[in-house]
């Protein structure tokens, strides 16, 4: 076969592009992966952007990577090895805070020192959001089913969606119905009543998203964040050794392994097709590649509306495409410290501190930052989840230093100054200032924060979407609400990963089940291609 010709080009080395390069390999498929960036990850990646320190720039821990996924791959082989962190804390301004246990009785103790009665609820609460897990687990290495079909593999998948919803009950599947469409403030509020507790939970609803804890549909956000496990333990987060590029590596190596080629610096400026056919990509250096199959990891925005010949599509999918919804609402701040910051409130080597952080105090607050998101500003009082991984792996820092990484919920994409609304308004004076508004929240939990700080790399969404391909920075690859969840994402009729030009997929977190580093999109979509394929079997292993 000649040099510039293969069975299958994957168009980005994000994680779930290479998840869907590795499954193809191993069927024996010659497979290309071009990255425009000179390293491999996409979000998912490790970067030393200061001398002795590093960073886990965009992703920063591991809660949803597949376990089926990682024994297909033999990702341990290849070097990954994920450790758990357990709980975490919320601090308060006046000095006290909660504590989040993954031991129950622990967690208890500490819910009741907040509220005897939030302490009583907690089961019920924990109890619903498992029965949730439970039911939506098995549909995220699953195709979405098209309703409107009447081919046996969709009439088959739609089977098995009313056998597990029959399964639930009728009242168990009102609950779920329910679930899937409130706000995650309205559901923390049936369960508790402390304004601490109920921000401390509040949080996994609304990262990421364009939402606020009153908006409909962030109670299944918060879910899809409780669906991973690490060693078996279903909600268990953990930081990947090394850094979330240790993810990407891994995957990488497998795939190599398996006869795989990567090219980085390679941008690519067409996704080439004729007469409805793809046939290859064109690179921005004027390099082609031919191949009959072309699987995008980019989002569906970026993919379809910047890559693709819109006259070789339906004038309706395109329009549809132009209206998924992909909203900035996210920065990132990454911090290298010269010692652990000091947290005058927590005991002495308490095990939170090596979990996730925040200092939000109600919901209210909150609903506030949102607020502020809307009109184009960032929080004065911006929702933060904090880490410090170096304290469990300390390879990310020097002996005695540590890292810290911040996630940052309110940012907009298109920052309004004196009445205008662009990205372009992002420069160095302003992210300074959002990282000030930050730090000043930081400081809530950790009070020397700014005498600690080496170095900080602070990422608006407008750098985010730079430098990973994220339309605005979205780091889910578009909103997961209701209307854009299962067999309607990206849009209605087209979910499962085929788009309308003939060999050409879709397999980043725009297509079924979403965002995350989890890799279902890119294992599903692979195998969506296979099945397609003629000359290749179907996938084989525990993801197939």
């Amino acid at each position: 076969m000649p040099d510039n010709k293969y069975d299958a080009i994957i168009a980005g080395a994000g994680h779930n592009g290479l998840t869907t390069a590795a499954y193809l390999a191993r069927a024996g498929m010659r497979v290309l992966v071009v990255e425009k960036n000179d390293w491999i990850g996409g979000a998912a990646v490790s970067r030393s952007l200061h001398e002795g320190w590093t960073y886990s720039n965009c992703s920063y821990v591991c809660s949803l990577l597949r376990r089926e996924i990682a024994r297909d791959l033999d990702l341990p082989k290849y070097g990954l090895q994920v450790i758990p962190y357990e709980g975490g804390a919320s601090f308060t301004r006046d000095g006290d805070y909660f504590a989040y246990y993954s031991d129950h009785n622990a967690l208890r103790r500490e819910m009741a020192r907040h509220s005897v009665r939030d302490a009583d609820a907690y089961r019920n609460y924990a109890q619903a959001i498992m029965r949730q897990c439970r039911f939506i687990r098995p549909f995220l290495l699953r195709e979405a089913p098209d309703p409107a079909s009447l081919r046996p593999r969709d009439l088959g998948e739609l089977a098995y969606l009313v056998k597990k919803a029959h399964g639930l009950g009728s009242r168990e599947l009102a609950e779920t119905l329910r679930f899937w469409t409130m706000s995650i403030g309205d559901f923390l509020d049936e369960h508790f009543e402390n304004d601490l507790i109920k921000a401390h939970m509040a949080g996994s609803g609304i990262i990421g998203t364009g939402l606020g804890v009153y908006s409909p549909g962030t109670a299944y956000v918060l879910l899809h964040h409780y669906m991973g496990d690490i060693d078996g333990g279903i909600g268990a987060w953990g930081f990947a050794r090394g850094g979330m590029g240790a993810i990407s590596k891994a995957i990488a190596a497998s795939f190599e392994d398996h006869g795989g080629t990567i090219h980085t610096g390679a941008a690519i400026d067409k996704i080439l097709s004729n007469d409805g056919r793809v046939e290859g990509v064109a690179l921005e250096d004027g390099k082609v590649f031919r191949a009959p199959v072309v699987a995008s990891n980019m989002d569906i925005k970026r993919t379809i509306l910047h890559h693709v010949d819109q006259a070789e599509l339906p004038d309706t999918f395109t329009r549809a495409v132009s209206n998924f919804k992909i909203r900035g609402s996210s920065a990132k701040l990454n911090i290298a410290l010269d010692a652990f910051p000091d947290f005058p409130a927590a005991p002495q080597h308490a095990s939170f501190l090596r979990g996730d952080m925040h200092a939000s105090g109600s919901l209210f607050e909150l609903e506030r930052a949102y607020d502020e998101w809307k009109v184009g500003q960032w929080s004065a009082k911006p929702y933060i989840d904090m880490l410090i991984p170096s304290q469990i792996d300390p390879t990310m820092a020097p002996t005695g230093a540590h890292m810290m990484t911040v996630f940052v919920q309110y940012a907009p994409y298109d920052l309004a100054v004196e009445g205008v609304r662009s990205a372009d308004n992002w420069n160095d004076r302003r992210r300074q200032a959002m990282a000030d508004a930050v730090l000043d929240q930081i400081s809530v939990a950790c009070p020397d924060i700014r005498e600690r700080v080496v170095h900080m790399e602070v990422r608006s969404p407008l750098e985010i979407e730079r430098e990973v391909g994220l339309t605005e920075g979205n780091i889910f690859q578009g909103e997961l609400t209701f209307d854009q969840l299962f067999f309607n994402r990206p849009v209605p009729g087209w979910s499962q990963y085929d788009l309308p030009i003939r060999g050409l997929y879709l397999c980043g977190s725009s297509a079924h089940p979403g965002g995350g580093v989890m890799g279902a999109p890119g294992a599903n979509a692979a195998r969506a291609i296979l099945r397609d394929s003629k000359r290749h079997g179907r996938m084989t292993g525990y993801a197939a």
